[in-house]
């Protein structure tokens, strides 16, 4: 797009925090892009594992101004996102260029920014980094002591129970996903649990009711980053539905404290206890990758960025639908709206 008038937005990441910045900047008249790595709208959703499911229920998936077409007691799976997030780009005809990787994001001597995604390079006068929470997976350097006849893949290429060899299984991580992984592997494995520190765990539905009601109700949906009790909540995850307690009295799951060393094919923990395994699952999450942003003055001393309820020190530069970014909903699909809406206001007051 070398050559090309700058746009008024670009919005890099094309999932639902992408999605939902389109339609409240489409709001506003702004001339804006939408650009994604992916080969398809909702991509990273269908590469997850086949049996995953949201735990947000059918009455909190809605995107700003059109609604998940899900019961509101049912708990969607990764296809029926992924086919939302399409048709919610369809009906807002939103601008979205697919397979264009941003490799490079600087400001320009004029203020305003150039993304480079191959031989092109878009400008525009505000960017909006909305590349969500899950950037890179992490893998602990444990895992290179391992043996090769060891099987090991992280959780986000975990699919299926039948693409596993035989044998018994570690996931290692008891958060969602760790607990969702070893209980669909219980039913045909024997399956090892390691958790580290210990993980609060909230049912899905108290009382029967979702615990996303319960939430909405109290209003502890709205509860700021910035707060007592925001801090307090960020700062530690929390299960949404069956603690590795229950999983490992209902599901014959055995569960093992943190992993803290490999000898051949035995994966020692923290008790002193030993177990081999044939199969060895990550599920030890993902870290934010901002290296590719090259402006100083919005980063921190480890080049991630930092912000404000999506606002960085650069002006005009934001993010959208990182984990905690202003509350616990910021990076889930029925909230992600509410920062879009205040970063298009802030953007539109800024372009003037």
């Amino acid at each position: 797009m070398s050559g090309e008038p700058a746009l008024d937005v670009l919005v890099i990441g094309g999932g639902q925090a992408g999605l939902a910045m389109g339609y409240h900047l489409g709001r506003r008249n702004l001339r804006f892009l939408i650009v994604d790595a992916g080969p398809e709208i909702g991509s990273v959703w269908r590469s997850r594992w086949d049996s995953l499911q949201l735990f947000t229920s059918g009455r909190c998936d809605n995107l700003p101004g059109m609604p998940f077409p899900a019961a509101a007691d049912t708990y969607p799976g990764k296809d029926a996102t992924a086919d939302y997030l399409q048709a919610y780009a369809a009906e807002f005809a939103l601008p979205v260029r697919l397979n264009t990787t941003v490799t490079s994001l600087t400001r320009a001597g004029d203020g305003h920014y150039l993304a480079k995604a191959g031989a092109d390079v878009i400008e525009a006068r505000h960017m909006v980094v909305a590349s969500g929470p899950f950037q890179v997976p992490f893998t602990p350097p444990i895992a290179a002591e391992l043996p090769p006849e060891v099987h090991q893949l992280h959780s986000a290429d975990y699919r299926r129970p039948e693409q596993l060899p035989p044998g018994r299984v570690l996931v290692v991580g008891a958060a969602n996903s760790g607990c969702q992984i070893a209980l669909e592997l219980s039913a045909s494995r024997t399956v090892g649990l390691s958790a580290g520190a210990r993980i609060p765990t909230v049912p899905q539905r108290p009382l029967g009711r979702d615990v996303w009601w319960w939430a909405s109700g109290l209003r502890l949906d709205r509860v700021t980053a910035q707060s007592r009790l925001g801090r307090r909540l960020a700062g530690r995850d929390q299960i949404v539905g069956t603690s590795p307690r229950r999983l490992a009295r209902r599901h014959r799951i055995t569960l093992r404290p943190r992993v803290t060393g490999v000898t051949g094919r035995n994966v020692a923990f923290a008790d002193g206890t030993y177990g081999q395994y044939g199969v060895v699952i990550w599920a030890t999450g993902y870290t934010a990758d901002d290296s590719w942003i090259d402006i100083p003055d919005a980063t921190d001393a480890r080049g991630r960025l930092r912000q404000s309820r999506g606002v960085t020190a650069s002006p005009g530069l934001y993010t959208l639908g990182r984990s905690w970014q202003h509350t616990r909903g910021s990076a889930l699909l029925g909230w992600v709206g509410n920062d879009a809406a205040f970063l298009a206001a802030e953007i539109a007051s800024r372009a003037g």
